[in-house]
């Protein structure tokens, strides 16, 4: 995709970058201090799954989720992007960056990444329990005022909720992400076991002959001589590649 366009002398030179897409998972954001759902000692063992995370817990204990949620905000506030967020902010240097997030936090906006697709939703923000992705109901909460107070409403006369995409709910977000993974030049993973779909599924969408470039400190279960492995966390992770691809 060319994203850039030079005059010289009413010449003009198109200079273009290349496509790259990164899909970031859990590991991306434990190096902020943020809680994982999933991992040894996460939330998910704290708090049963389907009492703060699924459409019927909703349905059957409203106080209960959005409480969890308050929670999980402030420790957002206190979180900060680590480097491995600000390292993929940077590519956008030298890259048409998309970054395709599984996590529900605002880390790679805060270390300045320009295009976030939000797979899963986003914590700061609330919306109507009614028409979850009406635009209209969506709002935006501030680290000063960030707490859903019992039977507090949308401007559509319903509950406020997180704007989190529960379990038995549908991934509005997953067919622009499958639309940028077929575009991609380079596809990045960073932090995810892949066994969280649909999101495991956009590897699927890489084009024949794209690298694939993938990081975590843990082995990941896939099976592909194509895949460039980076055993490493996120930030440590990061560093390597991007040696790997600004040294092209």
């Amino acid at each position: 995709m060319c994203v850039k366009m030079f005059i010289f002398a009413e010449i003009k030179i198109e200079a273009c970058m290349k496509k790259l897409v990164a899909l970031t998972g859990a590991g991306m954001s434990a190096e902020s201090g943020f809680s994982t759902f999933r991992d040894a000692g996460g939330l998910w063992e704290k708090y049963p799954v389907q009492q703060v995370a699924s459409h019927d817990g909703w349905e059957a204990d409203p106080v209960l989720v959005n409480n969890f949620y308050n929670g999980l905000r402030k420790q957002l506030i206190n979180a900060k992007p680590n480097r491995g967020h600000e390292l993929l902010a940077e590519l956008e240097k030298d890259f048409d960056v998309t970054v395709v997030t599984q996590n529900v936090d605002n880390l790679h906006e805060r270390a300045g990444s320009s295009h976030v697709i939000h797979l899963h939703g986003e914590l700061m923000k609330v919306c109507s329990s009614r028409d979850t992705d009406n635009p209209h109901f969506i709002e935006e909460l501030m680290a000063d005022n960030c707490e859903v107070k019992p039977g507090q409403k949308a401007d559509d006369g319903s509950l406020l909720r997180p704007y989190i995409v529960f379990f038995q709910e549908a991934v509005p977000m997953i067919s622009v992400a499958a639309d940028e993974v077929r575009n991609a030049d380079i596809f990045v993973i960073i932090g995810t076991s892949l066994n969280v779909y649909p999101a495991a599924g956009l590897i699927h969408y890489v084009r024949t002959g794209v690298p694939i470039y993938l990081i975590d400190p843990k082995e990941v279960g896939v099976g592909s001589s194509h895949i460039h492995f980076i055993q490493k966390k996120a930030s440590e992770g990061m560093e390597e590649l991007t040696g790997l691809l600004t040294a092209k």
